[in-house]
């Protein structure tokens, strides 16, 4: 299978995604090469037109959004304007709407009130994971190629003060069923950029993703997306320069597909954290990740569980002893370039004592892997490994498959760290266990 350079597709359907008026053709006609794992459902027509109104002059227009929202809902289409930049510095609701399009021509700014945000900010039940607003609804589409800016800066700043502060995400899909997202340009999350919760049937197409600190404090935890609780998904044809996972599936997370990204600065396309919290039974099975560009990253393929004791990752970061299942994720085709790990599966995330981890093997079961058709170059982090696949105990993984895997460290060693896994399954080279 000829490898395609994903910057060139995802960049020409950029523009291809806005022209689309409406999206009342299928969605699953957008969605190429592989189709989603069920049906995506067709929007109904739209009969009429809101134009959002802005005071011009840097006071919130929260006021006018949710005003041509209600206006155009059940049926209708409302455009933020080319050239009008929207600010918005109240929490909205938006799970209401219905049968409704958001073509975003001009640019939506969030304000700096860190104080308001924090305070005020839809809170997710997940990792401390708040929204600016949330999206939801039924047959909801955004597109237009414009901007959301979150403001970030201030943000990567107080977080280096607290970081047990609250950061909004900037785009919050809460319990939304049907929708098209994209093309849009995203900047300056304060902290992942999509949260997917609760829904199912939603395409991401042509999403722009950039937005680096300006400050010698990092943009942290900056996700290109998380999915939680959602079914049926679809993220595509995308450009993302971040800090963090350029996707991460979260807790049950099922009957995922992810093709066509490029990816930049991240912890690659994880499956978790999983198993963070002790009573809860986490999900992530039926995911499918295709032809994927990788750029200066930690990882390309990943797969992340915590183990069965209680372990502490960061301040705001810790956990370990939940249950679960990963079953049945493919990563079919990538290009990584300066990665530190081609591939890495821990059962000891936020451990770093592999032998009080063996102690406490994960409760999660990891099985039906597969990971094949990776060519490129690892960094030189891990010299003179380029992978690494090590499970808590050898009963908590099976059917762990690894094939045609043309990476190179820039030695041009090929190793990988391999324990507690059958390693007649995997077809690289396993020259040592972990320590």
């Amino acid at each position: 299978m000829k490898f395609t350079h994903v910057l060139t597709q995802a960049l020409g359907l950029l523009s291809l995604g806005g022209a689309v008026e409406g999206f009342s053709r299928s969605r699953n006609d957008a969605c190429g090469p592989l189709k989603p794992y069920r049906s995506l459902p067709t929007s109904k027509s739209r009969d009429k037109t809101c134009h959002v109104r802005s005071h011009g002059n840097g006071t919130d227009d929260s006021s006018y959004i949710l005003s041509a929202l209600n206006q155009c809902n059940h049926g209708g289409k409302v455009v933020f304007d080319a050239d009008k930049e929207y600010i918005i510095g109240t929490a909205l609701n938006l799970t209401f709407l219905q049968n409704i399009d958001l073509e975003i021509l001009g640019k939506i700014l969030f304000t700096n009130d860190t104080d308001y945000w924090q305070a005020n900010a839809f809170k997710q039940g997940f990792q401390n994971a708040t929204t600016f607003f949330q999206l939801g609804g039924e047959d909801v589409n955004m597109y237009g190629g414009g901007t959301l800016d979150g403001n970030g800066q201030v943000w990567y700043d107080l977080y280096a003060e607290d970081d047990l502060i609250l950061r909004p995400v900037l785009i919050g899909v809460i319990g939304l069923k049907g929708g098209t997202i994209g093309p849009l340009k995203l900047r300056y999350s304060p902290q992942y950029y999509h949260f997917v919760a609760n829904s199912s049937d939603v395409l991401f197409d042509g999403i722009d993703i950039s937005g680096y600190s300006k400050s010698d404090n990092e943009a942290k935890n900056t996700d290109g997306w998380d999915t939680y609780r959602s079914t049926n998904i679809v993220i595509q044809n995308s450009v993302i320069n971040n800090g963090d996972d350029c996707v991460s599936f979260k807790p049950n997370s099922t009957e995922i597909l992810v093709q066509n990204l490029h990816c930049n600065g991240s912890h690659g396309i994880s499956v978790g954290s999983l198993g963070q919290y002790e009573g809860e039974v986490d999900i992530v099975e039926n995911v499918y990740v295709y032809n994927i560009s990788m750029f200066n990253a930690s990882d390309m393929a990943r797969i992340k569980v915590w183990p069965g004791g209680p372990s502490a990752l960061e301040p705001d970061l810790q956990g370990g002893g939940g249950s679960g299942s990963v079953k049945n994720v493919t990563y079919d085709t990538a290009f990584i370039d300066n990665v530190e790990w081609a591939i890495e599966i821990t059962q000891c995330y936020g451990q770093d004592n592999i032998t009080l981890c063996n102690e406490n093997p994960s409760n999660l079961t990891i099985s039906d892997i597969y990971i094949k058709n990776f060519r490129g170059t690892t960094s030189t982090t891990e010299d003179p490994f380029v992978g690494t696949i090590v499970c808590s105990s050898p009963d908590t993984c099976s059917n762990i498959n690894v094939s045609n895997i043309n990476v190179t460290s820039p030695i041009g060693t090929n190793e990988f760290v391999c324990d507690n896994v059958d390693e007649t399954l995997l077809k690289v080279n396993c020259t040592a266990t972990s320590q």
